[in-house]
C-alpha cells in the first residue's frame, strides 16, 4: 500500500516538476529549474532504487545490497544538494554562491561511497551485517549521512520558513510553507535511522529495507515538495473551483433575503426561471445588484427614524453587538415591504449610513449573507420591531 502511493507520488513528482520546468522558462533561469528537477528526480529515484520491484529487477544478492543502498543514500544527498542550490539561486539570482555548497556536497557523498565500501555489508535475511573490523566505517558512513543532512536541511528550513513569513498571503506564501513542511518531513525522514544507527553500534546489525514509517515520510517528503513547488500551476484551479463553491454557497444563503424582495417588487428579476445561467459568480453578482434595485425601489417607504429606535431596541433585547446592525437593517428592509403593500410612503429624512461605501460584490455578498441570516430569525426581528415601534411615532407618512 505504502509502496504503491510512493510510487504514485513520485510520478505526480515528475510530471509536477517538468511542467514547472516548462512554466518557468520565461520567468526563472533553466539552470535554476534544472536544480528543482534534480531534487524531485534524486528523490524519487531514491524511493525507487528500496522497493522490491528493484531488487527482482537486478536479482537477491550483494550486488542489490551495493547498488540499492548506496545509491539510496547517495541520491538522498544529491537531493539535498539540489534543493539547497535551488534556494541559494532563486533568492541570490545569479550571484548566488554556489560552488561551496556544491563541493561540500561532493566530498561528503565520495567519503560515503568509500566508508561504506570500507565496511563490507552483507545480507543475512532481512538485515545486514557488518564484522567486528569494519563496523566503525558502516557507523561513520551513517553519521556522515546525518551531519551533512542536519546542516543541509537546516539551512533550507531557515530560508524557507523565514520567507514565507516575510511573503504576502497567496500563492507563493503557501507553497513557500509546503516546501518548509516537505523539508522537515525530509528531516524527519533522513533522522528516522538515528535510532539505526543506534542499533548498528550495539548488534552490528541494520534492516537492510525501509521500514514503513520511513516510507511514509518518504512519500509525505514527495508529495510536499511537489505540491509546493508546483503550487502555481494548479493553484488557479483549485483557487477557481473554491471561489465557485463559495460564490454558491453565499447565493444560496441570501436566498431568503431576494424571495422576500422579489414578492415585494417582482420586476428586481433580470431572467426568472435562469437563476444560474452563467454560473454561480455571476448568479450571485446578479442577485446582490437585484436585491439592491428592490432596496432602491423601496427607498419611498423605509422609515428614516427607524434604523435608531431598531438599534436601540436590538441592544436592549441582548441580540449580540456583531449582528446588531444586520438585524437593524433586516428589521428596516421588513418594516419598508408592509410599508410599500399598505401604500404608507414617508418623507426624506437623514438614513442611516450605508454600512458598505465602497464595497465589492464579495463584501456586498457577504454583508447580505449576515443581513438573510438575521432576516430568518423572524422571532428576533418581530421582537425588535415590536420594540422600536411601541409607543412610537417614528417620522410620519405622507
Amino acid at each position: 500500500m505504502i509502496e504503491t502511493l510512493a510510487y504514485h507520488l513520485c510520478l505526480a513528482a515528475f510530471a509536477g516538476f517538468g511542467y514547472k520546468l516548462i512554466e518557468a522558462r520565461r520567468s526563472q533561469p533553466v539552470r535554476t529549474m534544472w536544480f528543482l528537477a534534480g531534487f524531485g528526480i534524486c528523490i524519487a529515484c531514491g524511493i525507487v532504487v528500496l522497493t522490491p520491484a528493484v531488487e527482482a529487477l537486478i536479482g537477491p544478492g550483494p550486488v542489490f545490497e551495493w547498488v540499492a543502498t548506496l545509491a539510496g543514500d547517495e541520491l538522498r544527498l544529491g537531493a539535498i544538494g539540489f534543493a539547497v542550490a535551488f534556494t541559494q539561486s532563486v533568492w541570490r539570482g545569479e550571484g548566488a554562491r554556489l560552488a561551496p555548497h556544491a563541493l561540500f556536497t561532493g566530498a561528503t557523498m565520495v567519503l560515503l561511497a568509500v566508508c561504506f565500501a570500507l565496511s563490507e555489508p552483507r545480507r543475512v535475511g532481512d538485515e545486514t551485517v557488518f564484522s567486528d573490523g569494519s563496523l566503525p566505517f558502516a557507523v561513520g558512513d551513517k553519521v556522515v549521512f546525518l551531519l551533512y543532512s542536519l546542516v543541509s536541511l537546516g539551512l533550507l528550513f531557515v530560508v524557507f520558513a523565514r520567507s514565507a513569513w516575510h511573503a504576502e498571503p497567496g500563492p507563493l506564501r503557501a507553497g513557500l510553507w509546503l516546501l518548509a513542511a516537505g523539508v522537515v518531513a525530509a528531516s524527519a525522514w533522513t533522522f528516522w535511522d538515528v535510532d539505526n544507527v543506534r542499533r548498528l553500534a550495539e548488534t552490528g546489525r541494520i534492516g537492510a529495507r525501509e521500514d514503513l514509517p520511513s516510507s511514509v515520510l518518504a512519500a509525505v517528503t514527495v508529495g510536499l515538495v511537489a505540491a509546493g513547488a508546483t503550487l502555481s500551476a494548479w493553484a488557479p484551479a483549485v483557487s477557481s473551483v473554491v471561489g465557485r463553491a463559495r460564490a454558491y454557497r453565499a447565493y444560496r444563503r441570501i436566498e431568503p433575503l431576494w424571495t422576500a424582495l422579489r414578492a415585494a417588487v417582482p420586476g428586481i428579476v433580470f431572467d426568472p426561471g435562469h437563476e444560474l445561467a452563467g454560473g454561480a459568480e455571476f448568479a450571485l453578482y446578479r442577485r446582490v445588484i437585484e436585491i439592491r434595485d428592490g432596496h432602491l425601489a423601496l427607498r419611498a417607504h423605509f422609515d428614516p427614524g427607524l434604523p435608531r429606535r431598531a438599534e436601540a431596541e436590538a441592544r436592549r433585547v441582548g441580540v449580540p453587538e456583531p449582528d446588531v446592525a444586520a438585524t437593524v437593517e433586516a428589521v428596516c428592509l421588513a418594516a419598508a415591504i408592509d410599508a410599500a403593500r399598505e401604500g404608507r410612503r414617508f418623507e426624506p429624512g437623514e438614513g442611516k449610513p450605508d454600512p458598505l461605501p465602497d464595497a465589492d460584490v464579495a463584501a456586498e455578498a457577504a454583508w447580505l449573507v449576515r443581513v438573510s441570516r438575521a432576516w430568518r430569525r423572524a422571532a428576533v426581528v418581530d421582537r425588535v420591531r415590536a420594540g422600536a415601534t411601541r409607543g412610537l411615532t417614528g417620522s410620519e407618512p405622507r
